[in-house]
């Protein structure tokens, strides 16, 4: 009975066991220094900048929070010439300078710049209550468009490990960016854009559960199939790790490589969807119902990689006996080394790879 008891708590509840720090240590001594600019600008320089573009708030910070009061505080820390926190910058390929920690900050000044709100709550200079920025005195207007805010940037330069070492250590927002997110902010480029895009395809949303993922949960799980399908044979623990370097190393990727991935992605998804519906990436058990509703995501690797690479096509999917195929499926998963590989230290190179490998040879034997 215990047993029994432990292997459906396994099955429910799978278990990862990574210890997934960066190894900072691993990276040669020389490469693990930051390289940074230190930039005074100007709030009027600040304000075109966003405008134009050359500073810009990437997606994940985009969420604006900041209370009417907040802000207007803010407005008035810059005209008593009260210090305003260091805003930090990174620098990307093409020059840009993207938002790493000030983007309330920022997006406060120039809604305020731009007439977005009055000011409220003020405490020095309560004289200025209900004023938008073009009812202020000019006077006024020029005191806080030369006021200048310190910008500590990090340069390209800078090893991609010690970026996300840095993201980390200075986030000082009230949520905490989680590892996706964070990766989003240093590789931002063709890959990540072309998984913003299937995060956002309808059929993804419908076989992930994930009708709203503000976090970008579902994103990871498609950078994760993906970098399973092309760099596999480099995996190695820690999962977050391998996920840093796939997401360097193919930051890039050619327009070829992305309209390929993206259309293989498409197809191994309709063709799941077609045969397991809502029972797709969730355990079944022998009358091949979802044993949770929660999706597995060491299942969903198996699966994806799997269609993936077995070369099904849609007429195998047209005449596919799908009542047969779903009870060897769930014999498949079932079997006990199988069953260990999605619900217990799933992320272990050798887990990892039996799953994928095991998949794989029962599609192709299943459809040859």
């Amino acid at each position: 009975m215990v047993e029994s008891a432990k292997t459906l708590a396994d099955k429910l509840f799978p278990k990862e066991k990574d210890n997934d720090d960066l190894a900072i240590i691993d990276i040669p001594p020389e490469q693990r220094r930051l390289h940074t600019e230190t930039y005074d600008f100007s709030i009027a320089t600040i304000i075109n900048y966003l405008k134009d573009g050359s500073i810009y708030i990437p997606k994940f910070q985009r969420n604006y929070v900041w209370t009417r009061s907040q802000a207007s505080r803010l407005i008035e820390s810059l005209i008593i010439q009260c210090p305003i926190p260091v805003i930090y910058l990174h620098q990307e390929k093409d020059e840009k300078l993207s938002v790493i920690d000030g983007n309330q900050r920022l997006t406060s000044i120039k809604l305020y710049a731009e007439d977005g709100f009055e000011l409220q709550g003020l405490t020095a200079y309560p004289e200025l209550e209900g004023n938008k920025f073009s009812d202020l005195d000019p006077r006024f207007r020029r005191h806080i468009l030369n006021r200048t805010l310190r910008c500590i940037t990090i340069m390209k330069e800078t090893h991609p490990q010690i970026k996300i070492d840095v993201f980390e250590r200075i986030n000082t927002g009230a949520v905490q960016l989680n590892p996706q997110e964070v990766r989003h902010g240093v590789y931002h480029g063709p890959l990540f854009k072309m998984i913003d895009d299937l995060g956002e395809e309808n059929i993804w949303k419908d076989l992930a559960g994930l009708k709203k993922d503000n976090r970008m949960k579902g994103n990871e799980l498609i950078l994760r199939c993906l970098s399973l399908c092309h760099s596999r044979n480099s995996y190695r623990k820690p999962l977050k790790k391998f996920l840093n370097d796939f997401s360097s190393d193919f930051q890039y990727i050619s327009e070829e490589e992305e309209l390929g991935w993206k259309s293989e992605f498409l197809t191994a998804l309709r063709n799941i969807n077609n045969i397991f519906g809502n029972k797709a990436f969730r355990i079944l058990n022998d009358k091949l119902e979802p044993l949770v509703k929660n999706f597995n995501a060491a299942l969903f690797d198996a699966v994806m990689v799997g269609f993936i690479k077995s070369g099904i096509n849609q007429r195998d999917i047209i005449e596919l006996d799908k009542a047969t195929f779903l009870k060897r499926y769930q014999k498949v998963i079932s079997e006990e080394k199988f069953n260990e590989s999605i619900t217990s230290g799933t992320s272990a190179t050798a887990l990892v790879n039996y799953r994928i490998n095991t998949f794989i040879a029962f599609l192709r034997e299943y459809f040859a």
